[in-house]
């Protein structure tokens, strides 16, 4: 068996499908801290270089031009603060005092803020990058004042290499995450598929494997080894029925070739004889009709095939018809059938079936009882739950038989004698599920057995 490629597993694509979001989020997290920052800095840069503006402004409005150009002289050789940018030119654009060599091509306007890199005029292999405004003065003499924002852009570099890292190991987490998860899914897959290969080959005994971990697996694991159990259960009782069958049924089939042979040699002594042994190769014939539509219905009952034909119904109708039915049976052998049947009783049923139950426990009650005895079938509604009931004086069924007594072909000793293929309880128990209702074996106050039928009363 071929194992899978965890690159192309549920588990792996679930963490690439989870670490695509979560790598977004990464990146808009540290955009917005990145813009932020930015937005910051460069309202303290702009705050800055205002105030040095409007200080300079005050200066030159009360001394004039030559005092501004000793103040940016003095603030260029001997800044207070490094980061701060001075240049006056002529209106030729020739520097008249300053830290800059030389005046920003970019800046034309007056009044522009601008964002330019220019040679320091001590340092000449130095460039600075700042952000500065421009003003033209009186006499068209220009005037420079910025600051520096190296600090600014080695920020955005730091943002830049936190954030390519901080991908580079959210993207590795993920990847690795992803790894070691679809391994686990795979290993817990792989059991599952060994498990089912092994079935496949004939081990119906073999089950999905559970790591009592309680997860979505497990809850998997358990509903396919119900499924198996069911699967099991049906197979194995599908071979007893094949087997049962075979043995049970050889005996009357025997006999209707004996009573035919016996009728096609009694052909020539007389239609006495003949009809004779026609009747009970019918009566043969009849019983292996028989056996094999309770088998039929059975299956039927057991594998749900037939509720779609249920419907809301009143059993004790039913109920009370199927008593009526079997009590010229027990009156030929002297039995008493007592009824105790509420007037009505609706629950979601199908009649057929239901009338087929009743009538094999009837049947089995009657058959079972000795001449002279009692059979009592009732019917009550108490508390949401419909009783039905059917007691003999019979034998009754030993407790640690009346399991057995509901598989199909089961007849115990005491019940060899008297015809019958064993099937009835079968398929009282088939309706039972096919009903959702609680089938119950016990001791009856009348000596024998009691069978009681539990159903759920729909609400009309």
């Amino acid at each position: 068996m071929q194992k899978a490629n965890f690159f192309r597993s549920t588990g792996f694509r679930f963490a690439l499908l989870y670490l695509a979001p979560f790598s977004a989020s990464v990146l808009v997290l540290f955009g917005f801290i990145y813009l932020i920052t930015i937005d910051i800095i460069d309202s303290q840069t702009n705050a800055a270089i205002e105030s040095e503006i409007r200080g300079l402004a005050e200066q030159y409005r009360a001394d004039g031009l030559a005092k501004l150009r000793d103040i940016v002289a003095e603030r260029s050789t001997t800044p207070r603060d490094g980061d701060n940018i001075y240049l006056l030119v002529d209106p030729a654009l020739r520097p008249l005092a300053g830290n800059l060599r030389a005046w920003p091509g970019e800046a034309q306007q007056d009044g522009d803020w601008i964002n330019v890199s220019a040679r320091d005029a001590a340092k000449d292999y130095d460039r600075r990058e700042f952000r500065a405004r421009t003003f033209i003065l009186r006499g068209d003499f220009h005037l420079l004042v910025g600051r520096d924002i190296r600090a600014r852009q080695e920020f955005q570099s730091a943002m830049t290499q936190t954030l390519g890292w901080a991908l580079a190991v959210t993207i590795g987490l993920g990847l690795v995450g992803g790894y070691f998860m679809s391994r686990r899914m795979l290993r817990r897959v792989d059991g599952v598929a060994a498990a089912s290969r092994e079935i496949i080959e004939g081990d119906l005994s073999r089950r999905m494997p559970v790591s009592e971990s309680g997860d979505e697996f497990d809850r998997l694991a358990e509903t396919l080894n119900e499924m198996l159990e069911e699967i099991e259960q049906l197979l194995t009782g599908m071979r007893a029925v094949t087997d049962s069958m075979a043995h049970d049924l050889k005996t009357p089939l025997t006999r209707l070739k004996s009573n035919l042979e016996l009728a096609l040699q009694q052909g020539g002594e007389g239609m006495a004889g003949s009809q004779r042994a026609m009747g009970e190769a019918i009566k043969e014939a009849d019983a292996v009709l028989a056996t094999f539509d309770a088998l039929i219905a059975i299956a039927r009952t057991e594998a749900g095939t037939s509720r779609a034909a249920m419907q809301t119904l009143d059993l004790a109708p039913l109920v009370r018809d199927m008593a009526e039915l079997y009590r010229p049976l027990a009156e030929q052998k002297a039995i008493s059938l007592a009824e105790d049947i509420d007037q009505s009783c609706a629950i979601d049923g199908h009649a057929q079936f239901l009338s087929q139950a009743v009538g094999n426990l009837l049947d089995n009650a009657v058959k079972f009882s000795p001449p002279g005895g009692k059979v009592s079938i009732g019917l009550s509604c108490r508390d949401g739950t419909a009783r039905l009931s059917v007691a003999d004086s019979g034998p009754g069924i030993p407790a640690p038989e009346r399991e057995r007594v509901l598989q199909r072909f089961v007849r115990l000793d005491e019940s060899r004698s008297t015809p019958g293929s064993g099937l009835g309880l079968s398929l009282v128990a088939g309706v039972a599920k096919l009903h959702g209702a609680q089938l119950e074996l016990s001791d009856s106050d009348l000596g024998g057995l009691a069978v009681v039928l539990s159903f759920k009363i729909t609400k009309i």
